[in-house]
């Protein structure tokens, strides 16, 4: 009887995850001035999930080890001698090297040759800047964001993911090795596009003013030089220490920036000004291929447009504990998984799915969340779906 219940509540939460891809209005770093959605992807149980190669010893249920006392933050006192000192201190920080630079070129040339052979062959050519446009390409917004066609499934993004000194780092943050990681999106930012609107500043920080401390750590693996007129991430340094009292005293704002979900806030003029008052300095993060870039979720941050003619390649991935997220978290996360659907930055899936990319004014034909070369993932990849954290009297 409890296994037919159990059975169940699992179809149930499954047949939740529309609703719940139905509040996901879109990837939180999008500005708060986009459209709201037009049509949503949704999980079905009815799909072929063979795609995927799933490793069968790490199927087994594991209960994943909490965070431990060296967690980051955890003591502000701590000195550690290494990346998280500045982290701490200034609400980012520059992990050199955390992928080799000859991987970390061979995985630009496989970002460029996805957009080359993206559906056959849209006509983009990465020596031709001339090809450097909508029709030859995926849905690129103006920030340079993609996370539609399942590009977050891609065979390059999972063995990003997996990268031991792109993981390693978050483990040292979190204290623990037991992590799930986020089914996020990359930036392909050419500066010489003339096809879209420009990319007007957006300051916010992705964590809900109402849940104080350290919460979330977000992160982007840079694929490319990224000099300080490369474009690319700025952040407000140190303005983390400062995130309680700037909202408290903000609590009743007027004219607050529009936010389609609690763990997101943009600052305004007024804002902006205070940060300004309290000494807090906006720095344009600068970064080698094969860099790892983290920051506090608390730190305001956006990406700006470069004044060089360099591209700018990177790939958004964030982890969290395993044991910070819910059975239904996980069941959820399972869904997104096999049914290789984004996420946004927060691991435990808190929010599937997303906008229908539209090209030319209508519901882009290529947007079928299907990646074109499909990961086959190892243990320790497979580990970080979340998929063997599942009890298994819930799976």
């Amino acid at each position: 009887m409890i296994r037919t219940m159990r059975r169940r509540l699992l179809v149930s939460l499954s047949d939740k995850c529309a609703a719940l891809s139905s509040r996901a209005i879109s990837h939180p770093e999008l500005p708060h001035h986009y459209p709201p959605p037009q049509r949503f992807h949704t999980l079905s149980r009815n799909r072929s999930f063979s795609h995927i190669t799933q490793n069968p010893l790490a199927m087994a249920s594991i209960v994943p080890k909490p965070s431990g006392p060296a967690k980051t933050f955890n003591d502000l006192g701590a000195k550690y001698g290494d990346f998280r000192d500045e982290l701490m201190r200034d609400g980012y920080a520059v992990v050199k090297g955390a992928i080799p630079t000859e991987k970390a070129d061979g995985y630009a040339n496989r970002m460029f040759e996805y957009l080359e052979n993206f559906k056959g062959g849209l006509g983009f050519k990465r020596d031709d800047r001339s090809t450097y446009v909508e029709k030859n390409m995926p849905i690129i917004n103006e920030k340079g964001l993609c996370f539609a066609y399942g590009i977050t499934h891609e065979d390059f993004a999972w063995d990003i993911r997996a990268e031991p000194g792109v993981v390693g780092a978050f483990e040292k943050v979190f204290d623990t090795e037991d992590l799930i990681v986020s089914f996020d999106g990359f930036n392909f930012t050419f500066p010489t596009r003339t096809d879209m609107k420009e990319n007007t500043p957006w300051p916010h920080q992705d964590q809900d003013p109402e849940k104080p401390g350290f919460r979330c750590l977000q992160g982007l693996v840079n694929m490319l030089p990224n000099g300080p007129n490369d474009g690319g991430l700025l952040v407000c340094k140190g303005a983390h220490l400062l995130s309680e009292e700037f909202h408290r005293e903000f609590k009743d704002e007027e004219n607050k920036v529009w936010a389609w979900t609690k763990e997101w806030y943009g600052f305004t003029d007024a804002g902006m000004k205070w940060l300004k008052d309290h000494g807090c300095q906006w720095i344009k993060v600068e970064a080698d291929p094969g860099d790892l870039i983290i920051w506090d979720s608390r730190t305001p941050h956006y990406n700006q447009a470069p004044t060089s003619e360099n591209p700018r390649f990177c790939a958004y991935t964030c982890y969290m504990p395993a044991a910070e997220a819910t059975q239904e978290d996980l069941i959820r996360k399972k869904g997104a998984f096999e049914n290789t659907l984004r996420t946004t930055h927060w691991p435990n899936a808190a929010h599937v799915g997303g906008l229908t990319m539209m090209r030319d004014g209508k519901p882009d034909p290529y947007d079928d969340d299907k990646p074109a070369k499909p990961a086959k993932l190892d243990e320790r990849a497979y580990k970080l779906t979340g998929i063997p954290y599942i009890a298994a009297t819930s799976a």
